[in-house]
């Protein structure tokens, strides 16, 4: 099984920036996928980007150009860059990772975008 550690959470102005990182921990040999989902007070959880082990990105069209997805593969990290952030931008953030053995969720990282 694979564990997953969040970090970067926080509380940050309209058009500000910040940086979410998970670090993976356990059975990261058989890691397909890694990426990120938020879920906001009264909307469903939604996918924001994923980044394959083969490094293709795919985003969704709301962060599109202003989001971006990176990962380190000697250290088992996935990075979510979040610029020009906006008020719908707000939502629990959630790290994923795919394996061929099944799915892994972090804990969950609170994203708040308010004056």
């Amino acid at each position: 099984q694979v564990q997953l550690v969040e970090s970067g959470g926080g509380l940050v102005q309209p058009g500000g920036s910040l940086r979410l990182n998970c670090a993976a921990s356990g059975s990261v040999f058989t890691i397909l996928v890694m990426g990120w989902y938020r879920q906001a007070p009264g909307k469903q959880r939604e996918l924001v980007a994923t980044i394959t082990s083969g490094g293709w990105t795919n985003y969704a069209d709301a962060v599109k150009g202003r989001f971006t997805i990176s990962r380190d593969i000697a250290k088992n990290t996935v990075d979510l860059q979040m610029n020009s952030l906006k008020p719908d931008d707000t939502a629990v953030y959630y790290c994923n990772v795919v394996t061929r053995l099944g799915n892994s969720w972090g804990q969950g990282t609170q994203v708040t975008v308010s004056s």
